[in-house]
């Protein structure tokens, strides 16, 4: 019975460890204003007050006014939920994958 528990509790700790790791990487970032344009970013996604770009490892999220901006994982984790001011933002996530964003009515995916 000690030996079950004795591989039981890493094998807990590890699984609790990985479920937690994937939002916490984004816990301490936040939006960044920009001053000037990227001229590393590329169009994903337009609207009448909204457009979203990506470059290397971030999310670019130009709008008119502000607005509410949710990123999730492919996985459906929430990553960051701010409200950004009106002008341009960045968020900076490390690593490669496919998020979703979401502002107001709009809805895209992007691969970073």
């Amino acid at each position: 019975m000690k030996m079950k528990r004795r591989l039981l509790y890493p094998l807990l700790l590890s699984c609790a460890l990985m479920c937690a790791a994937v939002p916490a990487f984004a816990a301490g970032r936040s939006w960044e204003i920009l001053r000037t344009e990227r001229s590393d970013a590329r169009a994903v996604a337009r609207d009448s007050e909204v457009e979203i770009k990506t470059a290397k490892n971030t999310i670019v999220v130009t709008c008119s006014r502000a607005m509410t901006v949710k990123v999730y994982t492919i996985l459906g984790q929430l990553v960051s939920s701010d409200t950004l001011p009106a002008g341009t933002s960045q968020l900076h996530i490390p690593g490669h994958g496919v998020y979703i964003v979401k502002i107001n009515s709009l809805t895209v995916k992007v691969a970073l």
